[in-house]
């Protein structure tokens, strides 16, 4: 399955921790790569210093305008994902969206335009309470992926995280 995200606006240097956390969130739980617009470029800096160091080819894209990455991934086969707060339960819909192959997920910063509700092919909640959308993106990723992404091995990683009862154990490779 091939995962792609898009951030949907910021606000402007409130979010950029939130932004950068949801690009960590999308690589480590095995998207390939993130499109953003109205960001700051030390994000993109600081994923690319995260993949050398912990592997991974993972992408951050700068584009104009997140509406049309997501009409031509659309085009292409990818199956749109937009997460809100209004969407159907995850509980419902979990199995439908595992079944698909390819993936692009919206995460939102601020109100979404009404189109990205017309544009989706599911439009996600993951609870009845307002929440962090560094949270509904890792409550979705874990469900459609069943945890594999726990077992992902990164390519090129200088260091490695050995799991451990207690302590910290970080293999340098």
């Amino acid at each position: 399955m091939a995962i792609e995200v898009v951030r949907i606006g910021q606000r402007l240097v409130r979010d950029d921790r939130v932004t950068t956390h949801v690009a960590l969130v999308s690589r480590s739980f095995g998207a390939r790569r993130i499109y953003m617009t109205e960001v700051n470029p030390e994000i993109k800096d600081t994923i690319q210093k995260i993949n050398s160091t912990w592997g991974g080819d993972f992408e951050v894209v700068f584009v104009d305008n997140s509406q049309s990455i997501i009409k031509r991934r659309k085009k292409e086969g990818f199956k749109v994902v937009h997460l809100s707060m209004y969407g159907q339960s995850i509980n419902c819909i979990q199995g439908d969206i595992q079944a698909e192959s390819d993936l692009l997920i919206i995460v939102g910063a601020r109100k979404v335009p009404r189109e990205i509700y017309e544009l989706a092919d599911y439009n996600v909640g993951v609870g009845g309470q307002p929440h962090s959308e560094i949270s509904a993106l890792a409550v979705l990723l874990d469900r459609i992926q069943d945890g594999r992404q726990f077992d992902l091995e990164f390519p090129n990683a200088k260091q490695r995280i050995i799991p451990a009862k207690s302590g910290k154990n970080v293999q340098l490779r």
